[in-house]
């Protein structure tokens, strides 16, 4: 029993030995492979760090690149912007001459459009002329059915006809007596009349043309030298206007015949008349020489008082006028010097 106790203890011993150099065995080789693995940890830790201190480099590298490139972009975008606002001043520039030009050309045409002082004044004396004639109509009933209205439209502007006008031949005469073309009344006078107006633009030219047509058409202006004259109680069968206009040699008018106080007054606005627009004519050297001759006729005339040979020889001197075309030449020569004043500022 005992022996074989002891065999059952060395086989326990045994066999517990051989575990022990088994799990010594075991232990030996986990170490093992516990340190295969440190070394295997310890490579990947160096290869991490190395890749860590690689891509640190890299990133380096990319935030100098991006730094670099983020110059170039700017710069890029300045160039851009440069060359952008070139093209937008170019833009500008072109489109400022183009504005200039066309400022210029507004001027010029507004120029056109506005009344010189002359002009103004012009405008002024033929509202005076339409509103007395239009106003005899209505007293001596030639064209009843517009006379009345034309005069009041035309004494709406000129409600002092008469004296108007004997102004204007009387301060035409006090500068040709003074020889000033620089006379300082002269813009004084221009000034009064202009101021009459309220208006300076063409239009206001182009309705007193209209309306001076239109008497000339309806043969106004005639018809009231006649009926003028009539006043005076002559033959109307022996009196027409061909006999008024005919030359002051007739021997019908060889004898003077006292005027009535309204062909006075018609004489001597048609006086003023002429000698305002002779004036003007010598001033502007057209028919120098007849404006000269003509301009002391009619300053020795507006002297006297008128007589029927006066009468005959404003209705010639009117007649001459026209025929001369000296209104119009005169309004073409005061559009000539505002187109040339126009011209030499286009080409400043």
């Amino acid at each position: 029993m005992l022996q074989e106790e002891n065999e059952n203890l060395r086989e326990k011993l045994r066999i517990a030995e051989e575990n022990f150099r088994e799990a010594e065995a075991r232990v030996m080789e986990f170490e093992k492979q516990v340190a295969a693995v440190g070394k295997g940890v310890s490579l990947e830790a160096k290869l991490l760090n190395r890749k860590e201190a690689s891509l640190r480099q890299r990133e380096a590298a990319l935030k100098e690149a991006k730094s670099k490139e983020g110059v170039d972009a700017e710069l890029a975008t300045l160039r851009s912007g440069v060359m952008n606002a070139k093209k937008e001043a170019d833009s500008v520039n072109d489109k400022l001459q183009v504005t200039q030009s066309e400022v210029k050309s507004l001027r010029s045409m507004t120029q056109r459009m506005v009344l010189t002082q002359n002009e103004m004044e012009e405008v002024v004396l033929k509202r005076c002329w339409l509103a007395r004639y239009w106003g005899l109509a209505a007293q001596y009933g030639i064209c009843v059915d517009i006379a009345v209205t034309k005069h009041e439209y035309w004494s709406s502007f000129a409600p002092l006809p008469f004296e108007i006008v004997l102004s204007a031949g009387q301060k035409a005469k006090e500068e040709y007596s003074q020889t000033g073309d620089d006379n300082p009344e002269r813009g004084k006078h221009v000034q009064d009349l202009s101021d009459l107006t309220g208006e300076s633009n063409i239009e206001t030219m182009l309705l007193v043309e209209m309306g001076l047509k239109e008497l000339t058409t309806l043969k106004v202006e005639d018809a009231i030298v006649v009926a003028l004259a009539q006043q005076r109680h002559i033959n109307s069968s022996r009196l027409s206007i061909s006999d008024l206009k005919s030359p002051a040699s007739d021997p019908k008018y060889m004898e003077a015949v006292e005027l009535s106080p309204e062909e006075s007054e018609d004489v001597l606005f048609k006086e003023a008349w002429l000698t305002y627009f002779w004036r003007r004519a010598k001033t502007q050297g057209i028919e120098e020489e007849i404006a000269n001759k003509r301009l002391q006729f009619w300053i020795g005339r507006s002297s006297q008082s008128p007589t029927s040979y006066d009468a005959v020889d404003v209705e010639q001197g009117l007649m001459e006028l026209r025929k001369l075309g000296i209104e119009r030449r005169l309004w073409e020569a005061s559009r000539k010097e505002t187109e040339d004043h126009d011209s030499s500022l286009t080409g400043n």
